[in-house]
């Protein structure tokens, strides 16, 4: 993406020391490494950030139970985009799916076994995916039915949730016979989430329809899945450049931000491939088909006093998108044009998610034409903060639908003219409080 290194006993004595010591060395950078490693699944822009998923046995039946599966995004700026999320898991015993609500199986096993009632689904490790909407009520069920499709929590909360009905059989009638399934896996709808094991929680409390009586599940457990940008791509998804009104330098990209520039991999703008039936269809892999470019990102950022998303994917829309920036003036944001916006709910408000209004700009548009939107940020101006010195104007980082942009390296940043320091910095002190 892109926004315009034959002694005496004494030396041996020495030389072992020197050893030990650089043994330790090498330890500590190697448990450096492991924790800094990129594969961690952690943001300091949205440090509790997962995926919850929380199964509540409802009731028991013959031969096992009846459960409510909710999936909660606390993602305060990754959203699930369509085809949407798959769900996986792996049974602890010999269970079988007898029925689902709200959500199938993508195969039913082998369930040569069972002559009367043939369930839903026998294998040892299902995979679960959304219904699409519109089918009938029968088959619905509290959040279901979008496609997989779930809004970053920051967004909106209310479309942030998925939910289905399972009943599950040969599984233990009770909270001592029942075991928890294991090995969760979680796609959406690429790689890059880690599940962790499911553990049991206080049963969830529920209220009636009326709202005027508290039930209360009979068993409860929950599973949280982490994000890693790393393990989802070793490039970055998206990259910034960077231009201002005081140098008539623009700075692009990083060359290979996202991927180095390969004919088999992209394609050029004017190529009679980009015009093709079908070429902007989604393939099942999730493969891209980007636009030749230096950088060979899918999305790209400019941060001005306007800002600008180019998208560079021909296969790809991205529906209900989100740009989020960190920036310390983003504290006094005075008005936001063409673009939704909210601030990060802490006490220092130096980062703000923009979305798109709903059928107005939420698509961000395949390469070409249309793959291009625009906004406008109206800030305050701090007097004892502001000035157009060492790149401040420029956001610190960005991030695009939860994966962080590759931003120029600060000593690129366009500088203002040795001669224009006073007179600029005069300048903006007499202009109205905002930019």
């Amino acid at each position: 993406m892109e926004i315009k290194n034959q002694a005496n006993p004494t030396h041996k004595i020495c030389l072992a020391c020197c050893s030990w010591s650089w043994m330790k060395f090498t330890f500590l950078a190697v448990l450096y490494c492991l924790i800094l490693s990129p594969a961690a699944a952690y943001d300091p822009l949205d440090p509790t950030g997962n995926i919850t998923i929380r199964w509540d046995v409802m009731s028991w039946t013959t031969d096992g139970y009846v459960a409510a599966v909710t999936m909660n995004n606390f993602q305060m700026y990754r959203q699930i985009p369509s085809p949407g999320w798959t769900l996986g898991w792996s049974w602890a015993k010999k269970e079988v799916i007898w029925t689902m609500v709200g959500a199938q199986t993508t195969e039913q096993g082998d369930c040569s076994k069972f002559k009367a009632t043939i369930p839903h689904c026998c294998k040892k490790t299902p995979t679960v995916v959304d219904l699409l909407p519109g089918v009938p009520y029968n088959q619905q069920f509290a959040n279901c039915c979008k496609g997989g499709v779930l809004a970053s929590w920051g967004q909106d909360p209310s479309a942030a949730v998925a939910g289905f009905q399972v009943s599950v059989g040969q599984a233990g009638t009770s909270n001592k016979t029942v075991k928890l399934p294991k090995n969760f896996t979680l796609l959406g709808p690429g790689p890059g989430y880690t599940c962790g094991p499911a553990k049991v929680v206080p049963s969830t409390v529920f209220l009636t329809a009326d709202r005027r009586r508290k039930t209360q599940a009979l068993m409860t457990w929950n599973v949280t899945c982490t994000y890693s940008q790393f393990l989802a791509s070793k490039n970055p998804s998206c990259c910034v450049s960077f231009s201002s009104f005081y140098n008539e330098t623009i700075v692009p990209c990083p060359s290979c931000a996202c991927g180095c520039h390969n004919i088999k991999n992209c394609v050029k703008s004017d190529s009679n491939l980009a015009h093709k039936a079908g070429i902007n269809t989604p393939k099942k892999d999730n493969s891209p088909l980007l636009q030749c470019t230096h950088h060979m990102c899918p999305i790209r950022d400019y941060w001005r006093v306007k800002m600008a998303v180019t998208n560079f994917n021909y296969r790809m829309n991205y529906t209900d998108w989100t740009l989020v920036v960190q920036h310390p003036n983003l504290n006094n944001v005075t008005q936001v044009f063409s673009f939704g916006y909210k601030p990060r709910p802490l006490p220092i408000h130096d980062t703000g998610m923009f979305y798109g209004m709903k059928f107005y700009n939420d698509l961000l548009m395949e390469a070409g034409p249309s793959g291009n939107i625009q906004s406008e940020v109206l800030m305050q101006k701090d007097q004892n903060t502001f000035t157009f010195r060492q790149g401040w104007a420029f956001p610190r980082k960005v991030y695009f639908n939860g994966d962080e942009c590759m931003l120029p390296p600060p000593d690129e940043y366009p500088s203002l003219p040795n001669s224009g320091h006073v007179t600029l910095f005069q300048s903006y002190k007499r202009q109205p409080p905002c930019f």
